[in-house]
């Protein structure tokens, strides 16, 4: 039997130093001493006769050994966690453990009543929620971290042959203005009424804004003749801005059904164009997949239809 020259704890050691950027923050994140992080890491590059980190540098740096390890640690890490949630479905048959992973707007709005729709039906299935951007959350499906992820966006391009990706619902995006606006009275307004309003968007680099660019265009609205009041990176600030009479701007349905239904937005509609983005969800195919996450994945498209009814009721009466 091959003696390996790490230990799991060593690499899961390593993984929280970079994680964290230091080795302090690692110690605190993992609620071990300093001095027991430092000795677990010289124990570990003189068993592999190798420098892992850079001394000449204050902040943590990794050498390129340690770079190569620290891959290969993330891999192993994330095959130790699948091999034990796999052991818990054993036991546990139709409980255990689902991470559900998500884009920023999707997993903010969205994922929290699919969610606890979800729990309701199954309350014996543990639930953890990560949010992050689209790119970050589809490497974490890629890597095992994540069991299954809804997103509104494109996944990487160096991850669409590894990872499955199903279109499986319409997320609409509405005009939402404040409500003292001259347009607040109208249910509906012209195309070319866009080119008279200021707008708060989010920032170019947004998923969300290229697809209502591309919409517009489509339907030979020039977005780039739109007047910007302010470019935003946080969908909670872009609604508050409108509230404050800053701006019109265009946001999913299901990030402001609370204020329709409070009234404290308006919604119009445009003229013979309805905004919508397509949501998929992502697994790896290549991964231990749970009964939990199975069951999820099932469940999904009832669980969306019922919440978007929930959301489409609120959004309509307003």
């Amino acid at each position: 039997m091959i003696n390996f020259p790490f230990t799991l704890n060593q690499l899961k050691i390593l993984k929280a130093i970079v994680l964290e950027g230091s080795f302090k923050r690692a110690a605190d994140s993992l609620y071990i001493s300093q001095p027991a992080i430092s000795l677990q890491i010289q124990n570990l590059e003189k068993q592999l006769n190798i420098l892992i980190f850079d001394r000449d540098y204050r902040k943590a740096r990794l050498t390129e050994a340690g770079k190569l390890l620290l891959r290969y640690g993330i891999r192993i890490l994330a095959l130790c966690e699948e091999t034990c949630r796999a052991l818990e479905d054993i036991q546990t048959l139709q409980g255990g453990k689902l991470i559900i992973g998500a884009s920023q707007t999707t997993g903010t709005y969205l994922m929290p009543r699919l969610i606890g729709l979800f729990r309701h039906r199954y309350p014996q299935v543990s639930v953890e929620l990560q949010v992050h951007s689209t790119r970050r959350i589809s490497w974490c499906v890629a890597n095992g971290q994540v069991d299954i992820a809804i997103i509104g966006g494109e996944v990487p391009e160096e991850l669409k042959d590894i990872l499955q990706v199903t279109a499986y619902a319409e997320d609409e995006l509405a005009l939402i203005l404040p409500k003292s606006h001259a347009f607040a009275h109208l249910n509906k307004i012209k195309k070319e009424d866009l080119y008279r309003l200021r707008f708060i968007a989010l920032d170019t680099q947004s998923t969300i804004r290229t697809v209502i660019d591309n919409t517009l265009n489509l339907h030979g609205i020039d977005s780039s003749r739109f007047m910007i009041e302010m470019e935003l990176n946080s969908i909670e600030a872009i609604k508050n801005a409108v509230q404050a009479g800053l701006g019109a701007a265009f946001i999913s349905v299901s990030a402001i059904s609370k204020e329709l239904e409070l009234g404290i937005l308006h919604q119009s509609k445009i003229e013979d164009i309805k905004i919508k983005r397509i949501l998929s969800v992502i697994m790896n195919p290549n991964r231990y997949k749970s009964k939990a996450a199975e069951m999820f994945n099932q469940e999904l498209l009832t669980l969306f239809v019922i919440s978007m009814k929930s959301i489409s009721s609120e959004y309509q009466s307003n």
